[in-house]
């Protein structure tokens, strides 16, 4: 039987927390990233455990998680998006420097990707989550 995450909602404001990031050009981008959720998945920001900001919530086969969230990391940006949606890899080869996990997007920094590609990737994620997840 699947443990419950320990990553859960807590009451600390996102913005506060973005406003404690260290790193100026971290945290300005996280604050693009916390616009551009909130526009993309029509959802208020939540802080899920001490450092994610995550948007929306579905029931998974472990627990409770955001539909769509971000982390302003020490080294770089991590974007949560779906793992796999038709898209996804046409965007990637177009949205310039990252990296990539299963469920991560790493992005050292946002001036050097194309923020209207890494919209798409937010917006198709977030529309295949809410397709796969109804609520």
């Amino acid at each position: 039987m699947p443990t419950e995450p320990k990553t859960r909602p807590t009451d600390v404001p996102p913005r506060d927390f973005i406003a404690g990031v260290a790193h100026a050009g971290r945290r300005a981008d996280a604050e693009t990233a916390l616009e551009l959720h909130e526009t993309l998945s029509g959802e208020p920001a939540v802080m899920w455990g001490p450092s994610i900001v995550g948007f929306g919530s579905y029931k998974g086969p472990t627990g409770d998680w955001p539909i769509a969230g971000f982390s302003p990391r020490k080294a770089e940006m991590v974007v949560y998006l779906m793992p796999d949606f038709p898209e996804k890899a046409g965007l990637l080869a177009r949205l310039g420097p990252h990296r990539l996990g299963v469920s991560c997007l790493y992005i050292k920094k946002f001036a050097d990707v194309d923020m209207a590609v890494l919209g798409e990737l937010i917006d198709l994620s977030v529309k295949t989550m809410r397709a796969r997840y109804p609520a």
